[in-house]
């Protein structure tokens, strides 16, 4: 059937269509020059219009386009309008069938996934968001034409809503699915640590996002949530126990989780290991020649007793290396240094030793040539470290000799070899799942390793536990923004927090959580203790009665209780400790640098030096020119690292806790925690 405009009509509408044809699933209109086929299935309206003399047709495209026909006789208009419209009906109703059959074959893959047994993964909704697109692509009608058909409404509008919200959708299913195991494996819980674990926990525990970080105050049972999170992927057979890996940041800390797993899963089938562990069995068992680990490693002694007289060597040996280092260390450091020969100043050594030792690992940790460490720091400090490269050199020279000597590696030169292993293919990884304590430690290197084994293995699941508010150990290359912008570096996943202590009371939570917050850098999160505490658990007192508090604490500590005297640093160990054991011979005191007392817990603590000056705390903002160009930038707001360290040591305590303060020079901390609402008192 056709229908073509009148002579009169086509020279009036001056328009490039003048005729129009039905077609078996479309209509073609054309002109003397043009022609345009329009299927059915791109067609969203056709529109029948009259004019003062002659009809109109409009067929109405997607994308706002419109294709007119003018100039036409009214009657055979309507005739022809009447006819296709019926046509056009009929045919969009068959295909409104065929669309429906698409949509509810999806949506029932949808359900048929989403009523699984099984945590909802970011990555199976966005496998699940491609399929839908794919329906939508094959089917027969337009999409925005869905809403016209009564088979079609309810499951375009379903699929629809999986496409504009799919985390509302996801987190539905998933909340559904933690409210059914933790009622299903109440058991579980209840029994998998020595105390049941909180909602918060045991939500940590059954998420299954491939990278998920939680985030965990103090005393929030990390290590809890990791020996129950092994437990869970046991129980639910997610994984055996030789697909399980936990990793912990020091020696003492893999064997306390070892013993915790023994006690808690009845099982030695899981074992937690070191870093350093990890890359020795990864190298062992993908390379024909085991490493043996240098000594040096272990013996602190031994290797500053190696650097310094590598140091005094370079001295004695060439007056430019001497000047140089005497620069550096007046200059830069703002050392008193001796006149004429300073390198046999027993006393600058010892204090130098500790700086070498950390300025030689950080340079073994990056692992490129002294070319490429100079290229990668930054402009600002690129020529005085070029220089100070040059007297490190011979230290670091004089390291690779000893470890030839001994045929052994560091551990820095270690994990790089693990790493090698696994980019070349020469280690299959058996690991399913990796959990990770203390994750706030992590350094790019570590996370090297860590990102190596998961290309190898890409399915593998990483389950960290971390909290940056303890983040204290940027000195020695832990990059704090590995764990505040973790799906950033370990793909995309789930954050959760532990909202509960069972350390400090709600006083001593609420200070230290109020002061670490005034950084906005530090990500929030909620901690609340079980105990409400008074308003003297965190007290501001003058330093010089420090020997009456130690006098009152002796009156009523009890023999099985814990008093820790915490510093910044090992030197301001007070002379009251130097009495302690005939003064106060029952008082169970102890003394250790904050940075030692991470991972610890007392009753009482006393935080020592809040003052200003070079050993103040916080410590002034100063650093060489060698942990600038080796370390990360730290963050934009004031002492952020040293605030950190004053949280750490406020929430070692259980019950209270003293800040001493110089008052002739108060530490900037003084009056921020008084404007906390921390009393000020005059006597213990």
């Amino acid at each position: 059937m056709e229908l073509k405009a009148t002579s009169l009509g086509k020279r009036l509408a001056q328009h490039p269509y003048d005729r129009v044809e039905i077609l078996s699933s479309g209509v073609k209109v054309s002109g003397d020059r043009h022609e345009y086929v329009l299927p059915f299935n791109q067609l969203l309206a056709i529109n029948c219009k009259r004019g003062l003399v002659w009809g109109e047709l409009e067929f109405v495209l997607p994308d706002n386009k419109v294709v007119r026909l003018h100039g036409t006789e009214w009657g055979e208009t309507q005739r022809f309008y009447h006819h296709l419209q019926t046509l056009w009906q009929q045919w969009s109703a068959e295909m409104s069938e065929v669309a429906a059959n698409v949509l509810q074959s999806e949506l029932s893959r949808i359900a048929a996934q989403t009523n699984e047994d099984k945590w909802l993964r970011r990555k199976e909704v966005e496998g699940v968001q491609q399929r839908i697109r794919h329906a939508f692509s094959a089917l027969p009608l337009p999409l925005v034409r869905l809403e016209e058909f009564d088979n079609c409404r309810e499951l375009w509008r379903q699929c629809l809503a999986w496409l504009n919200d799919m985390d509302a959708a996801r987190l539905s299913h998933n909340q559904a699915f933690t409210e059914k195991m933790l009622e299903r494996y109440a058991d579980f819980f209840a029994s998998v640590e020595s105390a049941p674990l909180n909602p918060s926990q045991a939500r940590a525990v059954v998420n299954g996002e491939t990278s998920l970080l939680v985030l965990a105050g103090a005393g929030s049972g990390k290590t809890s949530v990791l020996v129950a999170r092994a437990g869970w992927l046991m129980k639910r057979g997610e994984a055996l126990p030789e697909q399980i890996l936990l990793l912990a940041f020091g020696r003492k800390a893999a064997q306390e989780m070892d013993a915790r797993i023994r006690e808690r899963l009845h099982t030695e089938e899981i074992s937690a290991r070191t870093f350093h562990a990890l890359a020795l069995h990864i190298i062992e068992q993908g390379s024909k020649k085991a490493p043996k680990v240098s000594e040096l490693e272990s013996d602190v002694e031994a290797r500053h007793a190696l650097l310094i007289n590598a140091w005094r060597e370079q001295c004695q040996q060439k007056k430019t290396q001497a000047k140089g280092w005497r620069m550096w260390l007046e200059e830069e450091l703002e050392w008193e240094v001796p006149e004429g020969d300073f390198w046999h100043d027993d006393r600058l050594a010892k204090r130098l030793a500790g700086r070498l030792d950390r300025w030689l690992g950080l340079m073994r940790m990056h692992g490129g040539t002294q070319a490429e460490m100079i290229a990668d720091a930054p402009e600002a400090v690129r020529d005085s470290f070029q220089k100070r490269v040059k007297l490190m050199a011979p230290l670091l020279k004089a390291w690779k000799a000893a470890l030839k000597t001994e045929g052994a590696v560091d551990f820095s030169g270690l994990i790089h070899q693990a790493i090698n292993v696994l980019e070349k293919g020469r280690f299959i990884s058996p690991w399913k799942h990796i959990l990770v304590d203390e994750f706030q430690d992590i350094s790019p290197q570590r996370a090297a390793l860590l990102a190596a084994l998961r290309r190898q293995n890409s399915a593998a699941s990483l389950f960290a536990v971390g909290d940056d508010w303890q983040a204290i150990y940027r000195f020695s290359g832990a990059e704090l923004l590995l764990t505040t912008s973790f799906t950033h570096h370990f793909g995309e996943g789930d954050n959760c927090a532990l909202d509960t202590t069972y350390r400090f009371n709600q006083r001593i939570g609420e200070i230290a959580n109020r002061f670490i917050q005034q950084n906005p850098h530090q990500l929030a999160k909620p901690l609340n203790s079980l105990t409400p505490g008074d308003k003297k658990a965190v007290t501001l007192l003058a330093q010089t009665m420090l020997e009456p508090l130690l006098d009152k604490l002796s009156g009523f500590v009890k023999p099985n209780e814990r008093v820790l005297v915490l510093a910044r640093y090992h030197h301001l160990r007070p002379a009251e400790m130097e009495k302690a054991a005939t003064r106060w011979p029952k008082l169970p005191l102890e003394f250790m640098t904050i940075h030692a007392s991470k991972g610890q817990q007392a009753d009482y603590v006393i935080i020592l030096g809040l003052q200003e000056g070079r050993e103040g705390f916080p410590a002034p903002a100063r650093e060489s020119v060698m942990e600038q160009a080796l370390l990360p930038q730290p963050e934009d707001y004031p002492d952020a690292e040293e605030r950190r360290l004053l949280y750490v040591a406020l929430t070692r305590a259980r019950h209270r806790v003293w800040l001493l303060y110089d008052k002739e020079a108060p530490s900037v901390f003084v009056d921020e925690l008084s404007e906390l609402g921390v009393p000020l008192a005059k006597k213990p």
